[in-house]
């Protein structure tokens, strides 16, 4: 996947970086952890990945549905500096409710926010996929129309492996 940088329009370019090209330049850097009195240093582009539908404009808020576990309530708003975050969440969303459609949003946060505890440290050092979570509200400030999808033995593959951590009692969201 390549990593796009949008335009004013929700259109993208060329100029962004992938997950994997994210763990490659991390290897040798010493991460500094963003945390919530130690944000404004990272400025985006942030992106957000849902099945929910939003005008430019909109806030997104905490204290909604969970599309990642039945009856459990967010306490964050989730989002990210790389693109490709934002589309797992996207196409796991709709993949785990069965229904909706995918949409990635161009986000700025209104608050301050910290890195996500959920990926963070854990398969990599740091926070290699650039994801961020806030109380705050997060104003849509544009929706990006086109991004490439995984493929679907990828999302298959991410489907899999949260139900074998789901089986194992290991699916455990820090919120």
């Amino acid at each position: 996947m390549i990593r796009r940088e949008p335009l004013h329009s929700g259109q993208l370019t060329d100029a962004t970086t992938s997950i994997a090209d994210a763990i490659a330049r991390s290897a040798d850097v010493e991460h500094v952890p963003v945390t919530f009195d130690h944000c404004h240093h990272v400025t985006g582009p942030f992106f957000h990945g849902t099945k929910a539908t939003f005008d430019v404009g909109d806030e997104i808020v905490a204290g909604h549905p969970s599309n990642y576990h039945d009856g459990r309530i967010s306490n964050h708003v989730y989002f990210a500096a790389l693109l490709e975050p934002a589309v797992y969440g996207a196409e796991l969303a709709v993949a785990l409710t069965g229904s909706g459609t995918e949409r990635i949003y161009r986000v700025e946060p209104t608050g301050p926010f910290e890195d996500d505890p959920n990926v963070t440290n854990k398969r990599f050092p740091g926070n290699v996929t650039q994801s961020y979570r806030t109380k705050h509200p997060v104003r849509v400030i544009a929706e990006i129309k086109t991004w490439d999808p995984h493929p679907p033995e990828v999302l298959q593959g991410m489907l899999d492996n949260l139900a074998r951590l789901r089986a194992e009692g290991l699916d455990v969201i820090e919120d």
